[in-house]
């Protein structure tokens, strides 16, 4: 038996497990801050870091409190072995994600391109090496019988990009790059990916409190429009909400109350 010690913790906009990619490589520019802990001397720990374009980060799944022997993967429809998988339910809980370093200042590492979630202890921090982390030959196990995995060509409809828009300037809330960086791959329905079918080809992805509603055409994908994800009772202030932005909903709704939303 042993104990490991956190090294330092992540700091990010992303608080929940869905609002990141399944892995690093599919990110598309969600950045976040390493923060080391201070008086460990892991200020010379650092030294000759800031030369590398990618780390590897070790860290703990600290959301989770039990592990799963099979877990069903995104890909492929066929439950695997948890060794056999990417999967967060594991053992020891330890994660292993290869991230791109943008600076390193102090004890703050910024990076980008990254599926960590804010809190993440942090355990260790290992550079990418080309020579010995890259071999692009090997073979890859069940992945190898599946087909290539599908990427999407996104748009905005002309409303969806006023309502985003007017939610950053007149609310502050920025909600684009996160939308897109959760839509660009996967974007179909799997378990809790918070996504559905809404019927034929439109869809359904709940993000934090709001609901995106868009449609796919082969390997186009279009967002149609936002709408928010509250019921009435929460909106006209009958039912309470654990979260603060109902008044950002309310407003959204006033501005946008022209706006025909007819679900197909």
């Amino acid at each position: 038996m042993f104990t490991v010690e956190p090294i330092g913790y992540f700091h990010t906009a992303c608080t929940e497990t869905y609002e990141v990619p399944r892995q690093a490589s599919l990110s598309h520019g969600n950045e976040g801050v390493i923060e080391l802990k201070s008086g460990c001397q892991f200020e010379q720990g650092l030294e000759g870091l800031e030369g590398f374009d990618r780390i590897w980060v070790v860290y703990r799944f600290h959301r989770n409190t039990s592990w799963k022997p099979k877990v069903l993967p995104p890909r492929g429809g066929k439950k695997q072995g948890v060794f056999a998988t990417r999967s967060p339910h594991r053992p020891n809980f330890i994660g292993l994600s290869c991230v791109e370093l943008i600076a390193v200042k102090g004890l703050k590492l910024s990076i980008v391109n990254h599926d960590l979630i804010d809190g993440t202890p942090i355990l260790d921090l290992k550079p990418y090496l080309n020579y010995a982390d890259a071999v692009t030959s090997s073979r890859q196990g069940w992945l190898d019988s599946l087909e290539p995995e599908r990427t999407f060509r996104l748009e905005w409809s002309e409303r969806a990009q006023e309502q985003v828009e007017y939610l950053e300037t007149t609310c502050k809330l920025s909600l684009k790059q996160a939308i897109e960086n959760r839509l660009r791959i996967s974007p179909l329905p799997y378990p809790n990916n918070r996504i559905k079918l809404v019927s034929h080809d439109f869809y359904e992805l709940a993000y934090r409190t709001w609901r995106i509603y868009f449609r796919i055409d082969e390997d186009d994908l279009r967002i149609e429009y936002l709408t928010s994800g509250y019921d009435r009772e929460t909106l006209e202030g009958t039912k309470p909400s654990k979260w603060d932005d109902v008044p950002i909903h309310r407003a959204f709704i006033q501005y946008f109350r022209h706006m025909s939303l007819n679900l197909p």
